[in-house]
């Protein structure tokens, strides 16, 4: 079936076209995802943030470039977003817990301060966010709660727990900054 076809059919709800869609393109996406990301559920999750987005751009796709080339376009923006929120992670939310475990030990007075103040200015900052922007993070990264985890949670569509998270995520940094 080729690319035009295969869209239109997806386009009006045909299961078999999606099915045969996704026989065709998960493999070479895993592998695509696995090439630049180690951990396997990280991969999963990219690999659905990837159909999700693709199903929501389908209709944007009017065949200047084969489906191909499009989805994994799709994809590489994921796994792109992907180290983003990882990164904001390492350096927002990780870094306390973890040097919370060694500080008593090796931090002299000025470094514990130091500390202190940073798990200060990240207490403030949640508390300035809007609370469902609190919410979203917390459930995020204190509980550790993958995105659909969280869309499931608060009875939310997997694309509005994704966005949330976006807008929350900028909010906290905006506001980290600032202060």
């Amino acid at each position: 079936m080729d690319d035009g076809t295969l869209i239109a059919n997806i386009l009006r709800r045909d299961r078999k076209a999606l099915a045969t869609f996704y026989r065709a393109f998960q493999p070479k996406l895993l592998r695509f995802i696995a090439g630049k990301v180690n951990d396997q559920r990280d991969c999963d999750e990219i690999l659905q943030d990837t159909l999700y987005a693709f199903l929501e751009a389908i209709r944007d796709f009017h065949g200047k470039s084969n489906l191909q080339t499009f989805l994994f376009a799709i994809c590489q923006h994921k796994i792109i977003d992907f180290y983003r929120r990882k990164r904001l992670k390492q350096l927002v939310f990780s870094q306390a817990p973890q040097l919370e475990a060694i500080a008593s030990t090796i931090l002299n007075p000025e470094e514990e301060l130091d500390l202190t103040m940073l798990k200060e200015k990240i207490h403030r900052v949640l508390s300035m966010l809007l609370p469902r922007y609190r919410r979203i993070l917390s459930l995020k990264y204190l509980e550790g709660e993958s995105v659909d985890g969280i869309a499931k949670k608060l009875t939310i569509t997997f694309k509005s727990a994704e966005s949330q998270l976006f807008r929350a995520r900028r909010a906290f940094v905006e506001l980290f900054l600032s202060i």
